[in-house]
């Protein structure tokens, strides 16, 4: 069994065939799936998607890509929304300067205000970042440090995920430091997967997701086709390997720390 810590089931290349695609998910022992927004209009659309459905949970944010649209507004109705029972999650935020549609001081100010948000509701929140690696480290290290237990001076934040992982062992051996979880998706069963393979050799296994960002990203032998939930299956049969231990372990520790994390 598996839990596809990230994909987009709400996206419209899903919509003439969305309960076929829960179907091959559900036979392929993919019991849950966690769908993030990426704006308001979004977010709104994955809370009632995750209410009709069982074993669909939402995340609600809004992605650096759309925050030119953030204001206090919708940080307030982002906080209503939070207050429905299925939402486990603040995300996907963070950091992207490969599409250059918003302006960084605009996307900090967005993804900072939600990381605070993140912390008032006490919600775990994944992380989108590309090509920002070094800005994206920099307010989390701001973040965490923030959030700091004045008693013992530990780390308090709510959890944080680096969802489809795209960095270097040393981003993510700092990225350990700082308590946050790994998430890994398609890319990693590419024959250039380049240090994929590296950082998830040197990730513990209890700090380790799996996602497909669906409908992107789609693994090997799938890659350059519409991606879907029952092919978590892949990446995860790709990490084993990398591991070197039995599929049946791996998938039980990747379904442990989902739970443990977006507190299923």
């Amino acid at each position: 069994m598996l839990i596809d810590s990230h994909c987009h089931l709400n996206f419209d290349q899903f919509a003439d065939d969305r309960t076929e695609v829960l179907e091959r998910a559900k036979t392929d022992g993919i019991t849950a799936l966690i769908n993030p927004s990426v704006d308001l209009a979004d977010s709104r659309r994955v809370v009632t998607l995750a209410e009709a459905l069982p074993n669909v949970y939402a995340a609600i944010g809004i992605h650096p890509n759309s925050a030119d649209s953030f204001n206090e507004e919708t940080l307030t109705e982002l906080r209503t929304l939070a207050e429905h029972e299925k939402v486990v999650s603040i995300g996907e935020i963070g950091l992207d300067y490969y599409w250059d549609k918003v302006t960084p001081p605009v996307q900090h100010h967005a993804f900072e205000q939600q990381l605070a948000l993140a912390n008032e509701l006490n919600l775990p929140v994944i992380i989108h970042q590309r090509e920002a690696e070094a800005d994206t480290m920099a307010v989390l290290r701001a973040w965490v440090a923030d959030t700091k237990n004045s008693a013992d001076g530990k780390p308090n934040h709510p959890g944080l995920v680096l969802h489809s992982f795209s960095g270097d062992v040393s981003m993510a051996e700092e990225a350990l430091e700082l308590g946050f979880y790994i998430g890994i998706s398609g890319p990693v069963t590419f024959k250039n997967a380049r240090h994929l393979p590296d950082v998830v050799a040197a990730v513990p296994v209890d700090r380790l997701m799996v996602e497909t960002d669906a409908p992107f990203l789609s693994p090997h032998p799938f890659r350059g086709k519409r991606n879907e939930p029952a092919r978590v299956k892949l990446v995860a049969e790709k990490i084993a390997i990398i591991k070197g231990m039995p599929f049946d372990e791996l998938s039980q520790k990747l379904t442990q720390n989902t739970i443990k994390f977006f507190n299923l």
